[in-house]
């Protein structure tokens, strides 16, 4: 899919020089996926304090070597 951007060549340089990419496409490429990854990463955050637990679960004994 063909898209025209205007992006900061300034920031796609130093994408591409700290990224070690040899196109601008792999650079912004790159750049999106880390992002959706960082994203998916913080949604998890909201799930602390949301998920009940089982509290006579004896997680110590999964943990023998017997």
């Amino acid at each position: 899919m063909a898209t025209n951007l205007a992006l900061d060549d300034k920031l796609i340089s130093e994408a591409q020089k700290i990224g070690n990419h040899k196109t601008k496409k792999s650079a912004v490429n790159e750049a999106l996926k880390e992002y959706i990854q960082r994203r998916e990463q913080l949604q998890i955050l909201n799930l602390f304090g949301t998920i009940d637990y089982d509290k006579n679960y004896k997680y110590k004994a999964g943990r023998s070597r017997k």
